[in-house]
Parts: C-alpha cells; sequence; structure tokens
C-alpha cells in the first residue's frame, strides 16, 4: 500500500539559512598560528582544537562549543548556550582542563573569532599555561 504525503502526514521541512558563527572582522590581537595545519599530534593534552557551531532545536539555535584532543580525537570539553559569547567557549575549555588536568605548554588551537580573542579567553588560557594559536 502506497500512501501519500499528507495521508502518511509527513511534512518537508526547509532547510535553514546558512548561519555564521565566525566573526573575524574584530579589532582584538589574534594569536600567532603554531600549529600550521599539523594536525597529526602523538601524545595527548599536547594540542586541543576548538571551535563553535549550532544546532537547531525547536526552541531556535543553541550554540555548542566542543575542545577535541588532536591525539586521541576525543572530545575533552563542551559546553552550550543560546548566545555565542566568549564565555561559551571559556566553559568549554574549563571543562577540558577539569577533566584532563594538562601540563603548562599545552597549545590550544581554534579560528581567529572574536569568542577566541577575547579578554576572559586568554586570561583563561594565562591562568593555566596554555598558548592561544
Amino acid at each position: 500500500m502506497v500512501l501519500d504525503k499528507n495521508e502518511a502526514n509527513v511534512q518537508v521541512r526547509h532547510r535553514k539559512k546558512y548561519k555564521v558563527t565566525t566573526n573575524s572582522n574584530h579589532k582584538q590581537p589574534v594569536f600567532k598560528n603554531l600549529v600550521e595545519r599539523r594536525f597529526d599530534i602523538d601524545q595527548p593534552d599536547q594540542v586541543y582544537a576548538a571551535d563553535i557551531t549550532y544546532v537547531w532545536f525547536q526552541e531556535g539555535w543553541l550554540y555548542l562549543a566542543v575542545v577535541i584532543d588532536l591525539c586521541t580525537r576525543k572530545v575533552v570539553g563542551c559546553s552550550m548556550s543560546a548566545r555565542m559569547k566568549a564565555q561559551l567557549f571559556c566553559d568549554a575549555l574549563q571543562m577540558a582542563i577539569w577533566r584532563r588536568q594538562p601540563k603548562i605548554g599545552l597549545i590550544n588551537h581554534s579560528d581567529r573569532g572574536s569568542q577566541f580573542a577575547s579578554k576572559a579567553f586568554k586570561r583563561l588560557l594565562n591562568d593555566h599555561g596554555i598558548e592561544g594559536t
């Protein structure tokens, strides 16, 4: 038996427009790129990579910040928020620090968005001996 879309109660969902999550057009200083696309790391807790994306829920957009260890490729920290502020990523990195207890000299690689160039983020890196890139 073949049902048409109305009988099957199926609805078409239109894709949402692309939502920009990186604002590289800011006046804050950015870090030098220490990783330079060398993403094959041989020991855990040497280099973390971080980014922010978004997920659509019925209530609206939620932003998701994720920190992964480039050696193990595992998520070591994450945070969600309805607002894309610097605190979103600071919370994700704080979770990674709390969970993994990395040694001084860890490199955190991210894009050049304003969240990653914020004073709060730089203070968090400095407080834990992490190099931004």
